[in-house]
């Protein structure tokens, strides 16, 4: 059978493997078909899973081996009739959609604000003298020197802690990173996975401020000597599927890293990620997630589940910054508005957003790490013995308040 062909720009890549003859016509344009999440119950091989679930679509996507579980392409006009057939399978526990959705519109303030920066937005890269930490240091930007940092620099600047940070990628030449950045992994294109440049911006601003080079130039990060791991799951526009969010989170788990940095949100969470979470928290994954720019709306997620700790944002007033979203599921607050921090290509830019309050906890936490914490439990322990809470806030704002490097293990 001939089938004609269309433009290359709309063709998804699908492989055609071991379906049987009864099964559907595959189509050949995204806007045909749709992804599912199909979990197999405990006890079922992950094998097995891939045979049951590769039998009802047109390929598979991925394995999600942390929760038992096969991404497929499914043709969109089929798909009920499809889950509803996996589901009556007694191996099968759940099939859950596999949305592409925008994961930066929940924790930024203007999502068409954070872009690349003009040239009148950048702060360009400066040489000077490296100067002793003190309250004047002009390499500190104001939420680094918010949270006493460099109280703690003279017995850890974080050395030797790995972090993930689970977002756009990163721009590991820049020269306040390039030592710090460590390695990664593309998600969001399976045929490069090693390939984490940040074509968007957002994941090198977090990157900044949790370990920027303390070198008396440009700006220095929370915990300066920290490993950074750049998980890209999210592309240049900021989308991604649950799937693509949730493989970042394994790539975490397997290669050991201690802290994952999510400044990323959704307005909904999903069963599949819960489970990828919970699965991480089992495994001693600490992760920091943005709380949202719900502006005083509910946290988003994954910051809402209790396995993670969750960051809204203060502006330099120890204000709630009128944009963060809180809720009971807030764990801590810290700086996030007018922050300073990298953008690619050697360049600096200050943005706002819970996106920008969250890396400055997990560079706290790398700290705390560093000094003896341990397991999300020990390193949230940590960090609220460190916390004071700011006046005028409730506990649904800030949590346990802001956290005083100084105070760590103490």
């Amino acid at each position: 059978m001939t089938r004609s062909r269309k433009p290359l720009g709309l063709l998804a890549v699908i492989i055609l493997t071991a379906i049987p003859a009864s099964a559907q016509v595959c189509p050949l344009s995204d806007e045909d078909s749709v992804q599912r999440i199909v979990s197999c119950k405990p006890g079922v091989a992950l094998a097995d899973c891939r045979t049951l679930a590769q039998s009802a679509g047109c390929a598979v996507v991925r394995e999600l081996e942390s929760i038992n579980a096969i991404v497929i392409i499914v043709p969109k006009s089929r798909a009920g009739l499809q889950e509803g057939r996996l589901k009556s399978l007694k191996e099968v526990d759940r099939v859950d959609p596999d949305e592409r959705i925008n994961w930066l519109k929940a924790v930024e303030p203007a999502l068409n604000d954070f872009r690349l920066p003009a040239p009148a937005a950048i702060v360009r890269f400066q040489k000077a003298a490296a100067p002793e930490p003190a309250a004047d240091d002009p390499e500190q930007p104001w939420g680094i020197k918010r949270v006493k940092a460099a109280a703690a620099w003279s017995r850890t600047q974080g050395q030797g802690i790995k972090v993930a940070i689970i977002d756009t990628g990163v721009d590991a030449t820049h020269p306040d990173l390039s030592a710090a950045v460590a390695g990664g992994f593309n998600a969001v294109d399976p045929a490069n996975p090693g390939d984490f440049a940040d074509d968007q911006g957002h994941g090198t601003h977090v990157a900044g401020t949790i370990a920027a080079a303390r070198d008396g130039q440009g700006v220095v990060g929370v915990a300066p000597k920290t490993r950074l791991y750049a998980v890209k799951v999210l592309d240049r526009f900021g989308n991604g599927s649950f799937s693509e969010i949730i493989a970042g989170i394994e790539w975490a788990v397997k290669n050991k890293m201690q802290i994952a940095n999510m400044s990323l949100g959704a307005d909904e969470g999903s069963e599949p990620l819960l489970r990828a979470v919970k699965a991480a928290y089992g495994a001693g994954l600490v992760i920091v997630a943005a709380a949202g720019n719900a502006s005083g709306g509910p946290v988003s997620f994954p910051g809402a589940y209790p396995e993670t700790i969750a960051v809204s944002a203060s502006d330099k007033a120890d204000a709630l910054a009128p944009y963060s979203s809180v809720g009971d599921a807030v764990g801590f607050i810290a700086p996030g508005s007018s922050v300073l921090s990298c953008a690619p290509g050697g360049k600096f830019v200050e943005h706002s957003g819970t996106s920008m309050a969250a890396p400055h906890v997990s560079g706290l936490a790398a700290l705390a790490i560093s000094l003896g914490a341990r397991g999300p439990e020990g390193v949230r322990a940590a960090l609220a013995r460190a916390a004071s809470p700011l006046p005028g806030l409730s506990p649904p704002q800030q949590g346990a308040g802001m956290i005083d490097a100084g105070r760590l293990n103490r």
